[in-house]
């Protein structure tokens, strides 16, 4: 399996079911997402166990997304014609409802090859690329197939990643948005272990 961070994310153009519930024949994630940090990620398939339940966790948390101006982009190898139907089923009968961000059609499973995730049951592990305003990796994280993961750590590293850039300063272990950061150098990190090493 690649790792990506540090590369440049591969692009894609893929139908996709929109937020509307429309069809883009040519939803490409370069233009969607062009100068915005950008989460891409992908789950197995459509009415499956593990996958409502991160379907709805994204989607409940979309305006922390939103206010960050983070583009949430979701794909995995169904058709567009199973993802809708995905999203007009009740959430009750193991639908996710309405979902708010695009939900990318991977049939043949070329997305998931260039992003190196595909299983060999030819569906995607729960692989998360988180992707900055210059298209590139900076965060990844693959699971199996039976374990969810945890969309907040996602937010609390969007927060960690623009912290940094407007800063300058590096993000310990743990940390979360209003907590100190280390000064990137020799005398920093000594400042701030002083302070904090028994907390960490």
């Amino acid at each position: 399996m690649s790792v990506l961070v540090g590369k440049e994310a591969p692009d894609f153009t893929a139908v996709a079911v929109m937020p509307d519930n429309t069809f883009d024949e040519n939803f490409n994630l370069r233009d969607y997402t062009k100068g915005k940090i950008a989460v891409l990620f992908f789950w197995p398939a459509d009415f499956t166990f593990v996958c409502p339940s991160e379907i709805i966790a994204f989607n409940n948390r979309m305006e922390e997304f939103k206010k960050r101006n983070v583009a949430v982009v979701g794909c995995s190898v169904d058709s567009q014609f199973v993802h809708l139907t995905w999203k007009n089923t009740p959430v009750e009968n193991g639908g996710v409802g309405n979902v708010r961000f695009p939900m990318v059609s991977d049939l043949g499973g070329d997305i998931c090859r260039k992003y190196d995730i595909l299983s060999p049951a030819k569906l995607a592990y729960r692989a998360t690329f988180l992707i900055d305003q210059e298209g590139k990796v900076i965060h990844q994280i693959v699971n199996e197939l039976s374990i969810g993961r945890n969309i907040d750590d996602l937010i609390r590293t969007i927060d960690a990643l623009m912290f940094t850039q407007e800063h300058g300063d590096v993000c310990p272990a743990n940390w979360k948005k209003g907590q100190e950061a280390i000064k990137p150098t020799k005398e920093g990190i000594a400042d701030f272990l002083k302070n904090n090493a028994e907390k960490l």
